[in-house]
């Protein structure tokens, strides 16, 4: 006979969350199948309740836990993002880099504008504006790779999402980094958050895009085959990400730079990674469940209260802005109009990265989210809208793989 009876409520706790997850799974699955909805809005939408049902309850350490599994889930994808993105091509195609400029200048002054009339302090208000500056990469490419997509308006999305995520990345940093000075009067520790981290983090992801094809390529020689080169390049690429994004944590460097940056240099070592190996196979799909769950439970109900009218605003102007933008730089970068509005409709979701970004200003001391509570609806509205018109405009705009079959 045990001495002691398990105790079934701490039982329950510890379960808790591979049980939600699985269940948002289930449901994700369910409700692409009936409605064609996007799964990762679903997963979005489970993780907000889930993570407001069981608040107080679960223990902080497997918070930390999955935090640390939702950024390697997001290196995977920035890897991705960077790996298909062709610089000749905004060589020779100068007007989407200006497109992307100005649309995330125009979209951080009005976002700024907008919030400082709401009374928004100046510090939250330029967060604020910094964080909508970006598209989420994770929202993208996972519904373009569920949708299948490809075409004029899924490439510019890609690469003004890139090119949103660098600016967006490089203003948050300044901007946290004017904010830890003026509270501490610490100048090297504003300085960590800021332009030497992005140097930092944008060379050790140079390097690893360096070292790693050529250690492809001598173990290419050695077999003297390449029939498993691009499972090796797979698995390859999956290892170093989670060595990249580790080393990056530990070193308070840039994750989203450091493999976005991996991912660029590697596509111009002449790698290859086919379309059927995107998403890094059962292991992306496995970490984008949990990274999309998960960053919807950092969302909480207390901070909706206060700041959802002034959410939804950010939203529509935000909104407004980058469609105006692509729709205005449209037929000066080559294209319709038309497909112009819908490269912008497709820069919608927001929130993994926005959120992610400000859990990772934790490690120098900085909380956010209870000083921006506006920030908090937008999340929750993006986490489920955004990846809904992503693959819509991908639709309208006739590039789905569902689209061309029928």
């Amino acid at each position: 006979m045990p001495e002691s009876l398990p105790n079934y409520a701490d039982l329950g706790l510890q379960l808790a969350w591979p049980l939600a997850i699985a269940l948002a799974w289930m449901a994700g699955e369910l409700i692409f199948r009936w409605t064609a909805l996007p799964r990762i809005a679903v997963y979005g939408l489970g993780g907000f309740v889930f993570g407001n049902l069981a608040a107080g309850y679960l223990p902080p350490s497997e918070s930390k836990n999955f935090m640390l599994l939702a950024n390697l889930g997001f290196g995977l994808i920035l890897f991705e993002l960077g790996y298909r993105i062709n610089l000749r091509w905004l060589r020779s195609n100068p007007w989407i880099v200006a497109t992307s400029v100005l649309e995330a200048v125009l979209t951080f002054a009005a976002v700024y504008l907008v919030a400082g009339m709401f009374g928004m302090e100046r510090l939250p208000a330029a967060l604020t504006a910094s964080l909508a500056m970006s598209s989420s990469p994770a929202g993208l490419l996972r519904v373009l790779n569920e949708q299948g997509a490809a075409g004029q308006v899924t490439e510019r999305a890609m690469h003004l999402t890139a090119l949103n995520c660098v600016m967006a990345v490089f203003t948050f940093n300044v901007v946290v980094g004017i904010g830890v000075f003026q509270t501490s009067g610490d100048l090297a520790h504003a300085a960590g958050s800021s332009l030497l981290v992005l140097g930092a983090s944008s060379v050790l992801g140079a390097l690893f895009g360096a070292l790693v094809p050529l250690w492809l390529r001598m173990i290419a020689v050695v077999r003297h085959t390449a029939h498993d080169t691009a499972r090796d390049a797979t698995l390859a690429f999956a290892l170093a990400v989670v060595l990249l994004v580790a080393v990056t944590t530990v070193l308070q460097f840039s994750p989203v730079l450091a493999a976005l940056t991996f991912g660029l240099v590697a596509r111009h070592r002449r790698i290859a990674l086919s379309p059927a190996q995107r998403n890094f196979g059962v292991l992306g799909d496995l970490l984008a469940v949990l990274m999309f769950f998960f960053v919807a439970t950092k969302v909480e109900v207390e901070h909706l209260g206060g700041g959802i009218a002034l959410g939804l605003l950010l939203v529509i102007v935000r909104g407004l802005v980058k469609v105006g933008v692509c729709t205005a730089f449209a037929r000066a970068s080559g294209i319709s109009a038309k497909k112009g509005a819908l490269s912008g409709l497709a820069l919608t979701p927001m929130a993994v990265f926005a959120i992610l970004l400000m859990e990772q200003t934790r490690w120098i001391g900085v909380d956010l989210f209870d000083s921006l509570a506006p920030l908090a609806a937008v999340m929750l509205l993006l986490d489920v809208l955004g990846p809904i018109l992503t693959q819509r405009a991908v639709v309208w705009a006739d590039e789905t793989r569902n689209t061309k079959e029928a």
